[in-house]
């Protein structure tokens, strides 16, 4: 039996008059009705079928009975849902998939049965302009089944639903434009069109990845952001793969012909003031990867930013990027609190590929970003230029889905599939999707159905492996052609005024093809040399008495307001740990560290997954009371003079550090960081940091200053808990690209967080750090008031100890992090062995580290210290290094693990065994086995 809608509207009435009917006298309604009032009545309000299961529509109804009623009106829900599946938006003329609940004749109807019906049995915009339903239904097909479809079923709040359908139905967004703006359309057509062709024929086999097969995409961004700048939105921020990149550089973001011409030329440097790659570290970046920046201004508008983000050849990674610079725009951080949102100050566009949406899984984390608290930007508009292609693979081999954008279903985002040789249908939706971002602050996918007139890269020929679309494309004309025709019949344009736009743009191009560009042109930033990293020392102590206040200040609770008993034992600690010695833990320096960087002005966003309390249990920067109240006290801090954020991440990394990246990029006067869970969860986001954290100055000249806090130490917790991956980061350290340190004092970590907040303005870099787990609560990492007060971050700490022999010291052992703490406690070191830490790791510290070893005349072996396998750790960055630093006649000695392919061992027992090793083996004591005991103790 089928489940049908309940029927209601202007007809209703005459259903409830029939089914009284019914109930006096069965027989004097036809049998029809019935069959299905046997199964039905009013108190069921729909939730019983209208269907018959023994008498099924056949011949056509003598009148319009309430079976035929019910069946018109499903066959007009059907149209309305199912629609799109016979909506004709392949240019290339594809036969739609279909669906045979479309038909009237389906559902047992006949041309004659609706027109005995009144509109209203179908109801919505278009039964008001209709005479009977019949006519409402031929309507209703036009509007879903046309060059437009729609998909919004699985939108499941109602009046989301309802605005969709009104808005596809009115067709309120198809309003006629005049003959100027037709004529306007025309010429920015012609615009694209050309570029694409002067660009095909100039620079023959030159990778450009042309935008010809999805034109419209150019007069669809244009509409988009008059309708984000007519609606008083202050900034855009765009992101999109290569296809159609150079012609959106040149007819939207108006990055000059002579620019993109003199790239292909390679006549101009993307950054004239740096020659070479030198100690700057420029590298640039190929032209189709480039960004750009303008001041849009239209009419009386105010100029408004907007900007389209550079992206690398990992498509779909930009789309956080531009999420999280789009948020950073909406916020305003110069007062004390959380940061106030306005989602009309910014807006998102990010345009996809339509093999890459569906096939890269940071597309889904993005999309699950787009309606959390700490990550919402109010609604984002996709657009996925569908090639109907990827490369040379076909959507059969490259998806499990219908449409290319069937993965935002499951985000409750409306879809619209539009053919893109429809310029009208396409402004259209455009409009369409702009309103619906405005009014439900929701994500809106645009689906612009096209093709690719050349090959993926212009270098390759697609009717290798595609001969049948090759050869439908290369005898279908553009969408210009079309839209140029159209006009020409309609008497807008001639055929030689037409003719006479494209001699025009072509006229531009050539001239702009000898021009020399100046610097700015090509820039997205200004020109200019690079601050440098670390040109003194920073102060970055904080007065005694400041922090005794602001440590006060964090500790004050809301009247009515309580702790969780045992967290309250916890925190209370840190009311009398400022007066003790050495009673500064890991994540008091850093709340203090915090409350004075915000004290100082700096606003601060942190996130990462269980940020909020700490993944080891040991920040708790989020109190909770038994009602479920929430108290940030770094959000109510009397001396604050900017804003703090902290938000639970998702679980994902990709996606939410590509998010902190943008976001720093953008907020560039806050302190942003992203904590992994644990350290070698940031492998999950490998692609961020290798394409966007450590190389994006190199290549588009960005200066981020986004810290990474990644724990690390090898406590007996297996492969996947162990080790940050701190050779990778080394291996990607190059021209003062970043700052890699791994701290072993509250104090040292305390000073590093100020000093780079103090950096921002300065020298912004990417920071690094190596946080860590057991250290978190570990005597030896403790810090005093004084430290906190006084002094500075030390790149490098010497031996207290050992400098009062100094003399004595014949072997020094160079170390860094946590196993500091496990040779100190575990394995005493003899009279003659001085032990340094080495806590920056880059920039290397050599004159820090020569300075240090310049105290100990005597040592003739220099031992580095690793808890991680020889292959892994700094062993291989430190080497050649320090080398530099030993000269002749003394050794370099390692001590650590073996190679190995896994960052550690699987067991406690081994584990406890091998650290004893090679604690031994870096003071050169006796190796002993370690106790059985142990494991059992460590684990405890």
């Amino acid at each position: 039996m089928s489940t049908l809608t309940p029927f209601h509207g202007p007809n209703a009435g005459y259903v409830l008059d029939l089914y009284e009917q019914y109930r006096k006298d069965p027989q004097s309604v036809d049998p029809e009705a019935q069959a299905i009032f046997r199964h039905w009545s009013p108190s069921s309000n729909g939730s019983e079928p209208l269907a018959s299961p023994e008498e099924p529509a056949s011949a056509p109804c003598t009148g319009p009975g309430v079976g035929t009623v019910v069946r018109a009106a499903r066959l007009a829900r059907l149209i309305r849902e199912q629609g799109h599946l016979a909506a004709r938006i392949d240019p290339l003329g594809a036969e739609p998939v279909g669906d045979p609940e479309l038909e009237a004749s389906t559902h047992g109807l006949h041309p004659e049965d609706l027109e005995a019906l009144p509109a209203s049995v179908v109801g919505g915009p278009l039964a008001e302009i209709s005479r009977n339903a019949l006519e409402a239904v031929g309507k209703l097909r036009h509007a879903y089944c046309g060059s437009v479809g729609y998909e919004d079923d699985h939108i499941q709040i109602p009046i989301e639903r309802v605005w969709l359908r009104e808005a596809a139905e009115s067709r309120r967004f198809f309003t006629q434009i005049d003959e100027a703006q037709q004529r306007d359309l025309l010429e920015r057509l012609t615009e694209v069109e050309t570029f694409e062709r002067f660009l095909h024929h100039t620079f023959a086999g030159q990778k450009r990845f042309s935008i010809e097969g999805t034109d419209m995409l150019v007069p669809m961004l244009d509409r988009i952001i008059h309708e984000a700048a007519a609606t008083g939105t202050r900034e855009v921020v765009m992101g999109m793969a290569h296809r159609g990149r150079l012609n959106v550089l040149a007819h939207v973001l108006g990055k000059p012909y002579s620019t993109i011409l003199s790239e292909f030329q390679s006549t101009v440097d993307q950054n004239p003031s740096v020659s070479g790659t030198g100690t700057q570290g420029w590298t640039g970046d190929v032209k189709y990867h480039l960004g750009a920046h303008m001041a849009y201004v239209e009419g009386a508008f105010t100029a408004m930013p907007l900007t389209l983000a550079p992206n690398p050849s990992h498509l779909e990674y930009v789309d956080p990027v531009i999420m999280g610079r789009c948020r950073a725009a909406q916020e305003e951080r110069t007062k004390p609190g959380a940061p106030y949102r306005d989602p009309k100050a910014a807006g998102a566009i990010m345009v996809h590929g339509d093999a890459s949406f569906p096939g890269q899984g940071i597309v889904a984390e993005t999309l699950n970003l787009s309606r959390l608290a700490g990550y919402s930007v109010g609604g984002t508009i996709h657009i996925i230029t569908n090639n109907q292609i990827g490369f040379t693979t076909s959507p059969g081999e490259g998806r499990s889905t219908l449409y290319a954008g069937d993965l935002a279903k499951g985000f409750e985002i409306p879809i619209i599939h539009v053919n893109a040789d429809d310029p009208i249908a396409c402004i259209a939706v455009a409009r369409m999707a702009f309103a619906y971002c405005t009014r439900f602050h929701k994500d809106f996918l645009i689906d612009l159905v096209g093709y690719r007139r050349w090959g993926h890269n212009e270098g390759d020929e697609p009717s290798f492996t595609q001969p049948r679309m090759s050869s439908l494309i290369s005898a279908h004309p553009t969408v210009r052609e079309l839209w140029a025709t159209d006009l020409e019949q309609r008497g807008v344009v001639t055929h030689d005024e037409a003719e006479t736009m494209v001699h025009d743009v072509q006229e531009r191009l050539r001239e702009s093809r000898w021009a020399r560009p100046t610097a700015e042109q090509g820039e997205e930033h200004d020109v200019g040399v690079r601050p440098p990293g670390l040109a003194r020392p920073q102060e970055t102590a904080v007065p005694a008495e400041r922090l005794r206040e602001l440590n006060e200040a964090l500790l004050s609770r809301p009247e009515g307001f309580t702790v969780n008993p045992k967290l309250e034992r916890v925190l209370s600690r840190r009311k009398t740990a400022l007066n003790e010695e050495h009673a500064i833990d890991w994540a008091h320096a850093e709340t203090l560290a915090l409350a004075s960087i915000l004290a100082d002005g700096t606003p601060v966003r942190l996130s990462g997954q269980d940020s909020e309390r700490g993944t080891f249990s040991q920040r708790h920067i989020v109190l909770h009371d038994a009602t479920g109240k929430r108290y940030v006290p770094l959000q109510a801090l009397p001396p604050s003079k900017a804003s703090f954020a902290v938000h639970n991440s998702p679980l994902s990394e990709s996606a939410v550090l590509g998010f902190e990246y943008g976001y720093s990029m953008h907020a560039t006067e806050a302190l942003v960081l992203w904590e992994a869970q644990f350290g070698d969860f940031a492998n999950s986001a490998q692609v961020i940091i290798d394409q966007f954290i450590v190389s994006g100055y190199s290549k588009w000249r960005q200066t981020p200053s986004l810290v990474l806090l990644l724990p690390h130490g090898y406590e007996g917790q297996g492969p996947d808990h162990s080790s940050a991956r701190l050779e990778r980061f080394l291996q990607l350290a190059a021209c003062d690209n970043i700052r890699v340190a791994n701290c072993t004092t509250a104090a040292q970590y305390f000073h590093l967080l100020r000093r780079q907040a103090q950096l921002i303005d300065s020298a912004p870099r990417p920071l690094v750090v190596m946080t860590p787990k057991s250290l978190l609560r570990h005597p030896l990492a403790a810090s005093s008031l004084v430290d906190l007060a006084t002094g500075r971050f030390f790149p490098v700490l010497d031996d207290v100890d050992a400098q009062r022999r100094a003399d004595r010291v014949t072997r020094v052992v160079l170390c860094s992090g946590k196993v500091y703490a496990d040779l100190r406690t575990r394995q005493p070191a003899p009279e003659h062995v001085a032990v340094v830490r080495l806590e920056q790791l880059y920039p290397f510290p050599e004159e820090e580290l020569r300075e240090v070893l310049t105290g100990y005349r005597g040592y003739r072996e220099l031992v580095w210290l690793q808890e991680e396998p020889r292959n892994m750790g700094a062993w291989g960055y430190v080497t050649m290094r320090l080398r530099r630093l030993l000269g002749a006649n003394r050794d370099l000695i390692y001590a650590g693990r073996p190679e190995s392919a896994s960052t550690a061992e699987g067991s406690l027992r081994r584990h406890a065994a091998e650290q004893e090793r090679i604690l031994a083996e870096a003071v050169g004591a006796p190796i002993e086995q370690a106790p059985e005991r142990s494991e059992v103790a460590h684990a405890r």
